[in-house]
This record gives structure tokens, sequence and C-alpha cells, in this order.
């Protein structure tokens, strides 16, 4: 019997359940799930390699499940609940007890291949927790705090499946996955302001003039301008010290992380250009900048693209 955590959704977003516990069904419903969220960089594209493309999507459907349980409104009212029914089944999938919803079956074969320890999905389970517990940061150093949570233990992840334990190598990704995060956060601004959060620290608001009353009514002003400018710089130098990850792994892993550098890159060009706009309308990237993005990733590791990735590349952004 498939347990039905999660499948409480907004028609937009449902993914109907898989028919069967099979396991490739199972990691065909983790599939789905990562392609019905909008991502500023592909999760599992075609540039990793196969036989680390389905452990990839497991890994990042347990958290998107957990995280709409702390976002979507169709969990207004049991969040915590079904954030602790979450937590108790990683548990369970750890500690002997045959899981029975298709997240955790997946994610149970790629845990027992890649031997992956527990605390980095107990760390994004406390991350998931924050959001329901704090709404606002009061300097960078907690906002850097809730991101260690929130998205790093992604990346050490990511990495454990390609075969990557250095500690150099996890401080690299580290940066990256904050950097992404933090992108994200500032992309998402008015969002979150509806949703009662404000990510942006206290202290830069206050530094910049700027008030969690031109979030709500939108207001472009020069105040906001400035720091969004300064927001884009700090988050920039971040992504620039996880840089040298996608030149140190090999071709496994390597186009991956570097369309995750270059998709972070690229939504912080879209967020520049926005400057005092950006409560007003939120940037987004478009078919032409995700092109930009896997030709940039590509020709950074110096890939050669089968023919079978070009057609696919066309029929997804066109030309």
């Amino acid at each position: 019997m498939i347990q039905r955590i999660g499948d409480r959704r907004a028609p937009a977003q449902a993914v109907p359940l898989p028919p069967s516990l099979e396991l490739d069904a199972c990691y065909g419903y983790c599939e789905a799930l990562c392609h019905a969220r909008h991502h500023n960089f592909p999760v599992a594209s075609i540039f990793a390699r196969s036989h680390l493309r389905k452990h990839i999507w497991a890994m990042f459907a347990f958290a998107r499940v957990a995280d709409d349980f702390a976002d979507e409104a169709a969990y207004e009212g049991r969040r915590t609940r079904e954030l602790d029914r979450w937590e108790e089944l990683l548990h369970e999938t750890y500690y002997g007890k045959a899981p029975d919803h298709p997240v955790f079956i997946a994610l149970a074969d790629t845990i027992k291949r890649f031997s992956l320890p527990i605390v980095e999905f107990t760390q994004l389970m406390s991350g998931f927790r924050t959001d329901l517990e704090v709404r606002r940061y009061a300097t960078w150093n907690e906002l850097r705090s809730y991101t260690r949570q929130a998205a790093e233990p992604v990346g050490h992840v990511l990495l454990y499946i390609g075969g990557y334990r250095a500690p150099e190598l996890h401080a690299y990704a580290d940066d990256l996955s904050s950097g992404l995060a933090m992108a994200r956060l500032i992309q998402d601004m008015p969002a979150d302001w509806a949703r009662g959060r404000v990510y942006i620290p206290a202290e830069d608001l206050r530094h910049f003039g700027v008030t969690e009353a031109d979030i709500a009514s939108r207001r472009a002003t020069p105040q906001v301008g400035a720091l969004v400018r300064y927001l884009v710089a700090r988050t920039r130098a971040l992504l620039e010290r996880g840089r040298p990850l996608p030149e140190l792994v090999s071709a496994d892993l390597a186009v991956e992380l570097a369309l995750m550098w270059h998709g972070g890159g690229r939504i912080l060009d879209k967020i520049a250009a926005a400057g005092p706009d950006l409560f007003a309308r939120r940037p987004r990237l478009g078919r032409a900048d995700k092109a930009l993005v896997v030709s940039r990733a590509v020709a950074w590791r110096g890939e050669t693209l089968a023919p079978r990735a070009i057609a696919l590349l066309r029929r997804t952004f066109g030309g």
C-alpha cells in the first residue's frame, strides 16, 4: 500500500503516484517530482552520467516533498505533522524498516548504493523546520546558518553520489549551494513576503533604507536598486568561491555542476537587470537564457554534445 504522503497538491502541481512500488517506477516518480518544479538550472540533466541520474532524482525528490510541506498552501495547518512523518520515514529507511513510499524506496536504494550518511538528510529537515519557526533574519550570519542547513547538504549528497568525499571539494560545494540558495531567495522576495517570510537580513534592509512596506507595495526606488546591487554582488562572491568545483571533478558530474554555477550566475544577471523593479516583476530564465547556460557549461568543460543531446536541446529550447 503506497502511503499518500505529499499527494494532496494543487492540480497544476499534482504528480500521480506510480502504479506499483517496483524500483524503476519509484525512480520514475522521483524524476516526475523533479521536473514538476521550475529550477534555475537542470536537475539530473542529460549531462550527468546515466548511472548517476536516477540517484540525483531520488535526492532532489526527497527535498522537494519536504520543501512543499513547508511552503505549499495545501499543507497549511498540518505542516509540522507532515514534516514529522517525513522524517520518521527517513529514520525507518535508514534503520531497517522496508519503506512503502515511492520516494523512500528509491532513496533507500541510493543510500545503500553510495553509503550516504543520514546527517545531510536530517540537516535538510532542520532547514525546512526553520521555515516554519523563523520568519526574519537579523544578520547575514544568521541567514548563512539557515542555508547551511537548507541548501549545503544537497551539495554534499551530490558529491557523495559522484564518489567525492574530500573535505576541500565539500567546501567548494557549500559555497556553490549557498550561492544558489541566496540567488533564489533574492529572486523570490515578494512571494516569500506573501508567505510571511523575509530572508533578506534586517541589517541590509536598514542599511539601504528599504522597508517591508516597500516589498509589500512592490515599490521601485533608488534605495531598492542599491540593495539589489549589493545582494547580487555578495551572492556572486559566494558563487565565485564555489567556481573551482566543476574543474575538480570528472566528467560524470562536471557539466552538471557547471550548469548549476552558470544557472546561478544567469539568474543574478536577470536580478541585476531588474534592479529597483525587483519587487514588481519576478526575474526568471527563459528558453534563450537556459540555452545560454547550457552552452556555457558545456564549453567550460570542453565537452562534445552527442547527436541525441543536441536533438533534445533543440526540442527544449527551440532552434
